[in-house]
């Protein structure tokens, strides 16, 4: 069998969500296809410099994901051969194609929040807009597929109730690099008493409320490490006068991970979510993860994790009030290392193989569509 691979959303400066998740998938779903003598695995890349960030083997190069030559891409792809083609979201072109299709699903939060990433070009976020205003795309894009992947049992049973799909839905979890080498957690003696923070700016992330809950726990540090305007910058600022916010604007990987190592907790107030991938790699570090009380952290944190209403910031501070407590911390920093065993790249990546199984060996190539 041909495995197609779609990883032109591989970022090449720093990854977001999806690119890590094509990444940490990628490299797994090599290292298993490579031990079976009857299967190909290719990657489908829209820039050279995404070469770079995979396992060694064949590639094929098309046009980039948000062109508007994407509709078109399946007639490209039917050149190299493919028995069926895995892609990490669900907008990938389909429109002629003669293999098999598997789509991914990462979350449904701008059906409910509708301000676009802003790092999108006006006609992009117009787009998005005018796609996110009504189901009816999802489905069309969905059921042009041949089956549909969801990265959490959350995102799968929203996919369910919304009856966007009549494909078989197959759920491959998100999850997170490891910490390099066997170091050990940092004990609770080595922490300081920090709270980090890693994710966007967007409005529904209401990192608003964690800036309140500064103001209210004054021996916190409180650090931002994602990029940040100066304008959404300075509304938050404004929202904490007496507390001073550490706002990083962007922080390396061996930064990120020595953070995460030494401080106490790592925080999220987010009102919704696909996945979570920082909890995991707080809780891979030992770190608790004080989050909102919402139904995919639930699944990813389980009774790791205190959680906190999403717009309630005197319940956040008084969630990291107990981690002041050593005994407290040391529990919910065993219950982490725990928890993050559950998820990871090699456990994903064979999910994943044994979905392209199922939907490569029906019979026939896929449908010309």
């Amino acid at each position: 069998m041909r495995i197609g691979f779609d990883a032109r959303y591989l970022r090449w400066d720093h990854h977001d969500g999806i690119s890590r998740f094509s990444a940490g998938l990628a490299h797994e779903l090599a290292l298993l296809v490579a031990q079976r003598s009857d299967d190909e695995l290719v990657f489908i890349i829209s820039d050279d410099r995404q070469r770079a960030l995979l396992p060694r083997g064949e590639t094929v190069s098309v046009t980039s994901p948000t062109s508007w030559r994407e509709p078109r891409v399946a007639r490209h792809l039917n050149s190299a051969d493919l028995d069926v083609v895995f892609s990490p979201m669900q907008t990938m072109g389909s429109r002629g194609r003669n293999y098999r299709l598997v789509l991914t699903v990462h979350d449904l939060i701008y059906y409910r929040h509708r301000t676009p990433p802003p790092q999108f070009a006006w006609p992009l976020r117009l787009l998005w807009r005018l796609y996110h205003l009504s189901w009816a795309p999802q489905r069309w894009l969905l059921n042009r597929s041949d089956a549909v992947v969801a990265v959490s049992q959350t995102t799968a049973g929203l996919i369910a109730a919304h009856r966007l799909s009549r494909r078989p839905v197959f759920v491959v979890p998100n999850a997170a690099d490891r910490p390099a080498g066997e170091r050990a957690p940092q004990p609770f003696i080595a922490r300081a008493r920090r709270a980090v923070y890693m994710g966007s700016f967007m409005p529904y992330k209401n990192v608003s409320t964690l800036v309140k809950a500064a103001e209210l726990s004054p021996d916190w540090e409180f650090h931002f490490l994602s990029r940040i305007d100066g304008k959404t910058r300075r509304e938050l600022e404004s929202l904490a006068p007496r507390t001073t916010l550490f706002f990083h604007n962007g922080t390396p990987e061996s930064e990120y991970r020595e953070l995460l190592s030494t401080s106490r907790a790592l925080v999220s107030s987010s009102l919704d979510e696909g996945f979570g991938i920082p909890l995991i790699e707080a809780m891979a570090e030992g770190t608790p993860v004080v989050v909102s009380d919402i139904g995919i952290f639930h699944e990813v944190a389980g009774d790791a994790a205190l959680f906190a209403p999403a717009t309630d910031a005197h319940a956040f501070a008084a969630a990291l009030a107990k981690l002041d407590d050593g005994k407290t911390w040391a529990t919910y920093s065993r219950k982490a290392i725990t928890q993050a065993e559950k998820f990871s790249w090699q456990a994903s990546a064979a999910r994943l193989l044994d979905v392209l199984d199922q939907v490569g060996s029906t019979s026939g190539r896929g449908e010309r569509l």
